[in-house]
């Protein structure tokens, strides 16, 4: 069964996707277009771009995960870098276009000069990769011709409107990173994504600085959960999966292979409501009724 996947944002949690697209295969199911937000993003660019499950999964987990956010003289404003990781994105994707990747793929990133919403479905990957996983004021922005872009989640968390407009005649399945508002799940700290002795950790952590922007990381957070609530009641995913990963930090240094069970898991949790949400019947409602307008019809597509 043909589906397109909208793979939501959530920093570290984003292995968790790997182990989703995994188990949606293993069930029968042909991703056919794939858009991402953030870390969705990246898996997004890479599983079309053919980077094989297990390739990925195993590269992952050999990084070393707290040398990611490296300073460079390029960098804009932030309190992190991400040399690193345009390092590793540079690795495995090199200069290919979104024009040569195997399936439909489109990235949602957010414009600061205008506060509009951006989808990236054209020119370089790695750029387009860079600027929707930029988080405000941690990761440095990234400037793409008159636009200055930040990470799709502020407007966007879980692309559902950017998977429907790369296939439209298809069941969405939309994967979501954050955990559900009504459940009890805690809202994740920002920790040090380095190497650093527990003594100074304590220290850094006493800091009314360090305090401060933890409230602010969490108030971010909140709205961000809420936003992603939202915009999935308005546009109705076919099917929603919810890894369990809701206690893992943005920048949490992670179990790769663990997390990626995670994802797998959801997928079998969810299997039995997936192909009734997916199926027939819901591919003959969606054509009976009149779709819905949403706010992606107002985004603007833009070339790296």
């Amino acid at each position: 069964m043909e589906i397109a996947l909208a793979l939501g944002g959530g920093g570290s949690r984003g292995y968790a996707h790997l182990g989703v697209i995994r188990g949606l295969e293993e069930a029968g199911y042909r991703i056919s277009a794939v858009a991402g937000t953030s870390a969705g993003g990246i898996v997004a660019a890479l599983y079309a771009a053919g980077r094989s499950l297990a390739e990925l999964e195993e590269y992952f987990a050999r990084l070393d995960q707290s040398k990611l956010f490296g300073r460079s003289a390029k960098d804009g404003p932030s309190l992190l870098g991400i040399s690193g990781a345009e390092k590793v994105l540079e690795e495995l994707l090199g200069d290919c276009t979104f024009e040569q990747l195997r399936i439909p793929c489109g990235l949602a990133a957010t414009d600061i000069n205008s506060g509009r919403e951006v989808v990236l479905r054209r020119g370089r990957v790695v750029d387009a990769v860079l600027a929707t996983i930029a988080l405000p004021g941690i990761f440095p922005p990234r400037p793409i011709h008159a636009a200055l872009l930040v990470d799709g989640g502020v407007l966007n968390p879980v692309p559902v409107s950017v998977a429907r407009r790369l296939a439209p005649g298809l069941p969405v399945v939309a994967v979501v990173l954050s955990p559900n508002i009504d459940s009890n799940a805690g809202i994740s700290h920002l920790p040090l994504p380095v190497q650093v002795p527990p003594p100074i950790v304590e220290r850094i952590t006493r800091m009314r600085v360090t305090q401060a922007f933890n409230i602010f990381l969490q108030s971010v957070d909140a709205a961000s959960n809420k936003l992603t609530e939202l915009r999935l009641q308005v546009e109705q995913p076919e099917g929603i999966l919810r890894p369990e990963v809701g206690d893992i930090g943005t920048l949490d240094i992670v179990d790769v292979h663990k997390v990626v069970r995670l994802g797998e898991k959801a997928v079998l949790e969810s299997l039995a409501e997936l192909h009734k949400t997916t199926g027939w019947a819901s591919r003959l409602r969606r054509r009976v009724l009149p779709r819905r307008s949403n706010a992606s019809d107002e985004a603007s597509v833009l070339e790296p």
